[in-house]
C-alpha cells in the first residue's frame, strides 16, 4: 500500500465526469460542530454547513444519484449544540437526525462517544434517524441473544448500482465506558468479524461495490491495538472497495498495492472530508480513486444556516447563561509543566464532591483557555469537554505509585535535551504545527491529595517519590486509599489502571466504591456555590498537596524550552 501524500486529482476529475461515477463523501468525528459560528464571539469555524456546500456542489456536477454521503461516528458529543439536545431540550426532536436528514446522509455509523452519551440519548437518536430513513450502523454491538443491537449493513442504490455499506463501532468500548452506558450489548473485535461478514454478504447479496465504515483509528496495521484496527482490516480483509476509518482524528488516504482498495479518513470536526470515487464501465467496477479534500469554512449552505438558525439561537441563549466569576485564568497547557489553576480546579471539585483521599486528573483540552472574569456556561465546555462521570475506586498505595509512574513515562522523556516526551513533527489532532507530544496529553494524569516529586533523571519505575498525603499523614504502599477519577479512567481508559497499576480489567468493577454525576455538572455546581473562584477556592495546598519535577535546576529550563517548541 502507499500513502496519498498530496491532494490527488480524483479519477472523475482527471478523466472527466462520467455517468457511472459514484462519489463517496465521508465525515467522521464531527463532535457536535453542526454550526458555522461559535456561540461566543461568533467566530467562523468548520462545520457541517460547509460539508453541505461541498456535497451539493458534487450533486450538481455529478448528479444527485451519483453521490453517497456517509458519517463514521462520534456525532453526538463534544460541543454545545449536541449537549443541549442530548440533555436539556429532551422534549424536542434531536438536532442531529434533523441535520442528517437535511444534508441527505445516506448512512451513519455509531461511535464510542455516541454510546458515551447514554442509552436515553442514542436510543432516541437511532429512532429519529431511522424515522428519517437513515440507517445507524454498528454491526459489532451484539445483544445477549447474538443479534446486533444496531443494524449492521444496508444496500444503497446509487449510480444505478447496488452498494453494500457495512458499519462497525470501536471494538474497545467495553474497555473504556461504564457498563450502564452499553448495557444490553457487547462489542467484538473487528478484523475477524469484518472478514467473515464481508465474505458472507458479498456472496449473499452480490453487490456491485462494498464500502466498510468503521469508527476505529487507522492504527499501525500490526494487530497491536483493539482501539485502532483500520489498517488491520485494510491489510487482511479482502473484497472491500473503500474502507472508511475514524476515531483518531487523523486525516489519511491510502491505496492498496494492487490499486483495488482505498482507505480514507477525513479527520475531525469538518476541516476535511474524505472523497472516494468508484468508476463503473460496462456495468462493472473498473477503477477507484480517493483523496482528502480540505473544506473552506467560509463557504456554507446559506439555506441550511437559515433553516437551523432558531436552533442556533436557542443553544446560544442556553450557553451564555451566567455561571459565576473566575479570578484567575485557566490554561490547560500549564498542566504539562506542573500544578496549575486548571488542573487544581478539577482536583478540587473531584475531592470535594466525593470525599476521596486522592484525585487523578489530566488536561482534556490540548490548549484550552478560559480568561479571568465573568463565566458563562459555554466556558464549562472548555474546562471539561466530555460527559465523563466521577468514580471513586479503592487502590493500594503501590498501585497509585505505579499508575503515576506509567502516566509520567508517557509524559516525560529526559533525553537529547528535552524533558517532555515530544517529537519533531506536527499533530493533526491538536494542531501543533511542528513539535508535538508522542502520546495523548489527555492521559497525562497527575495526583492531588498527595505530596510527591517526579525525578526526571531516574528511569521508569523509580521517578515518582510520594512522601505523604496532603495533610502530612505518611503514605504507605500497603495501605488502601480512596481515589477519585473519571469514568473513562475507572473503566480502563488510557491503560493507566490495567497496565500501570497492573489491575486486571475484569477486576476494575470490584474496586469501584462510589459513582457521582458528570464532572462538568459538578464543576458547574461548585462554581455556582462559590460564586467567585480564586486561589483559595481552587488551589488550597492543604487539600491538594503538591508535586513538582526535580531536580528543579534541570527541569525548569528544559520545560520552558519544550513548551516554546510545542506552542
Amino acid at each position: 500500500m502507499k500513502k496519498i501524500v498530496s491532494s490527488l486529482l480524483l479519477l472523475a476529475l482527471a478523466l472527466g465526469l462520467h455517468a457511472q461515477d459514484l462519489h463517496i463523501v465521508t465525515t467522521g468525528d464531527v463532535h457536535g460542530t453542526y454550526f458555522n459560528h461559535a456561540f461566543v464571539g461568533d467566530a467562523v469555524r468548520p462545520s457541517l454547513m460547509s460539508v453541505k456546500y461541498y456535497v451539493d456542489s458534487l450533486r450538481i456536477a455529478a448528479g444527485e444519484d451519483n453521490v453517497l454521503l456517509l458519517d463514521a461516528g462520534d456525532c453526538l458529543q463534544g460541543d454545545n449544540a449536541s449537549y443541549y439536545y442530548n440533555y436539556v431540550a429532551v422534549d424536542k426532536p434531536h438536532i442531529y437526525p434533523r441535520i442528517a436528514a437535511y444534508m441527505g446522509y445516506d448512512v451513519c455509523v455509531v461511535g464510542n462517544h455516541d454510546i458515551e452519551a447514554g442509552h436515553p440519548v442514542y436510543d432516541r437518536v437511532r429512532s429519529e434517524l431511522e424515522a428519517a430513513g437513515i440507517p445507524w450502523l454498528a454491526g459489532n454491538a451484539f445483544k445477549p441473544d447474538g443479534s446486533t443491537y444496531f443494524q449492521e449493513y444496508t444496500i444503497v442504490q446509487k449510480a444505478g448500482k447496488r452498494i453494500l455499506v457495512m458499519g462497525y463501532n470501536n471494538a474497545n468500548i467495553d474497555g473504556w465506558l461504564s457498563p450502564d452506558l452499553w448495557s444490553g450489548m457487547r462489542h467484538e473485535s473487528l478484523v475477524p468479524l469484518v472478514r467473515k461478514r464481508v465474505a458472507a454478504l458479498r456472496k449473499q447479496l452480490n453487490p456491485d461495490a462494498v464500502v466498510v465504515v468503521v469508527h476505529s483509528g487507522t492504527g499501525k496495521g500490526d494487530g497491536s491495538s483493539r482501539e485502532s484496527q483500520g489498517l488491520d482490516i485494510f491489510k487482511f480483509v479482502k473484497g472491500v472497495d473503500v474502507l472508511v476509518t475514524a476515531h483518531d482524528h487523523r486525516p489519511v488516504c491510502l491505496v492498496s498495492s494492487n490499486g483495488e482498495s482505498y482507505l480514507v479518513n477525513g479527520g475531525a470536526r469538518n476541516s476535511n472530508v474524505g472523497h472516494a470515487v468508484l468508476r463503473f464501465e460496462g456495468g462493472k467496477l473498473a477503477a477507484r480513486g480517493a483523496e482528502i479534500h480540505r473544506l473552506d469554512k467560509n463557504k456554507v449552505d446559506e439555506e441550511m444556516v437559515k433553516v437551523f438558525y432558531p436552533d442556533y439561537l436557542a443553544i446560544k441563549d442556553f450557553t451564555l447563561q451566567p455561571v459565576g466569576r473566575l479570578d484567575v485564568p485557566l490554561k490547560t497547557r500549564d498542566a504539562y509543566v506542573g500544578m496549575c489553576p486548571y488542573i487544581d480546579l478539577l482536583h478540587t471539585v473531584q475531592l470535594k464532591a466525593s470525599g476521596a483521599q486522592i484525585s487523578l486528573a489530566a488536561p482534556l483540552t490540548f490548549n484550552g483557555k478560559v480568561a479571568a472574569g465573568e463565566l458563562v456556561y459555554n466556558d464549562m465546555f472548555t474546562i471539561y469537554p466530555f460527559e465523563n462521570k466521577l468514580f471513586v475506586l479503592k487502590l493500594k498505595g503501590r498501585e497509585i505509585r505505579e499508575l503515576l509512574e506509567f502516566s509520567y513515562a508517557h509524559w516525560v522523556n529526559y533525553e537529547h535535551g528535552h524533558l517532555l516526551f515530544i517529537k519533531d513533527g506536527p499533530d493533526p489532532r491538536t494542531g501543533a504545527p511542528r513539535w508535538s507530544f508522542v502520546h495523548r496529553s489527555y492521559n497525562f494524569d497527575s495526583a492531588a491529595g498527595l505530596n510527591y516529586t517526579v525525578d526526571i533523571t531516574k528511569p521508569y519505575g523509580s521517578r515518582v517519590c510520594i512522601t505523604s498525603l496532603a495533610d502530612g499523614t505518611p503514605f504507605r504502599e500497603t495501605a488502601e486509599y480512596t481515589v477519585a477519577m473519571t469514568s473513562y479512567r475507572a473503566n480502563g481508559g488510557g491503560a493507566i489502571l490495567t497496565e500501570g497499576a497492573r489491575i486486571p480489567h475484569a477486576r476494575l468493577d470490584a474496586r469501584i466504591v462510589a459513582c457521582y454525576p458528570e464532572i462538568r455538572e459538578l464543576i458547574y455546581q461548585y462554581i455556582k456555590s462559590e460564586e467567585s473562584l480564586g486561589p483559595a477556592q481552587i488551589s488550597d495546598r492543604k487539600v491538594l498537596g503538591s508535586w513538582r519535577f526535580v531536580p528543579e535546576n534541570l527541569a525548569a529550563p528544559l520545560l520552558a524550552k519544550d513548551m516554546e517548541l510545542i506552542f
